[in-house]
């Protein structure tokens, strides 16, 4: 399995459309991704009848970008279309908030025709210590479970669902498998999740076709209090979710043995002097 994730610069993004970059973005201005999750197929991105993503190619994942609340007629045609009229998939309305963040997928529906999903990200404070993981089913295949260490953690989502949890920091050992099964038809792969973070993972293609992959999204600086001293480690952040954390969990008892045999050398060096 790989991880595709071709990032596109906001700045670039922006310029495309003629809008201003995050830098200069207004306070209410809302945050757009937008993730092309339709394998086999090269496309043009058109907003509100402008080309404003050429050539995007399947797993590519572009912005965010800043825009004035309101709404936003985006079509999707194929690469070097003359316009937006001949459209693969839309127009479709995306209405954006003021001060939301949103990622737009366009992916396949779990029959295999392409649609689009206008996910809203939780940018809400996560504790001290902790971190965020999200899965969002944007594949042609019918629900999954999400795997750790063979272990359910997710259970039965559907396209185009999502599920977050919130774990300890460390790197989640995670496989998607047919819902009830745990033969793994994506991964397993180690996701990394950070404190203060919430990590997006997104399955799309077509189990069908052969061709099921991830696209993953970071959300950072989401601490409820950077300056908070991190809350403690026990490898267990809810009774559910125990698999997950187990590799964050082995990290902190490392590193506490660790730091435990050198507080015992440094008092067996102080007896010897």
């Amino acid at each position: 399995m790989r991880n595709r994730i071709l990032a596109v610069s906001a700045a670039a993004f922006a310029a495309s459309m003629g809008l201003a970059a995050p830098a200069d973005a207004a306070q209410d201005d809302a945050q757009l991704s937008v993730l092309h999750g339709v394998p086999d197929l090269t496309v043009d991105v058109w907003v509100n009848g402008e080309r404003t993503l050429d050539d995007f190619t399947p797993g590519s994942l572009a912005g965010p970008l800043a825009l004035p609340a309101g709404s936003y007629s985006v079509a999707i045609t194929a690469a070097d279309a003359a316009s937006a009229d001949d459209a693969v998939l839309g127009p479709v309305d995306l209405k954006l908030a003021a001060k939301g963040n949103y990622t737009a997928v366009a992916h396949l529906d779990a029959g295999g025709k392409p649609t689009a999903s206008l996910f809203t990200n939780d940018m809400s404070a996560i504790p001290a210590g902790k971190g965020k993981l999200t899965v969002r089913h944007t594949a042609a295949a019918p629900a999954v479970d999400v795997l750790a260490g063979g272990t359910a953690v997710i259970k039965d989502l559907a396209n185009p669902e999502e599920k977050t949890l919130t774990l300890d920091p460390g790197a989640v050992p995670a496989s998607v498998a047919a819902a009830g099964t745990t033969k793994a038809v994506i991964g397993p792969a180690d996701i990394p999740v950070a404190e203060g973070s919430n990590t997006i993972v997104y399955a799309w293609g077509s189990l069908k076709g052969g061709n099921l992959d991830v696209a993953v999204q970071t959300l950072e600086g989401l601490q409820s209090n950077p300056k908070a001293v991190p809350g403690g480690r026990s490898g267990a952040a809810a009774a559910d979710n125990s698999a997950l954390v187990a590799g964050g969990a082995g990290a902190a008892l490392l590193l506490a043995a660790a730091g435990g045999l050198a507080l015992r050398r440094r008092a067996a060096a102080a007896r010897n002097r």
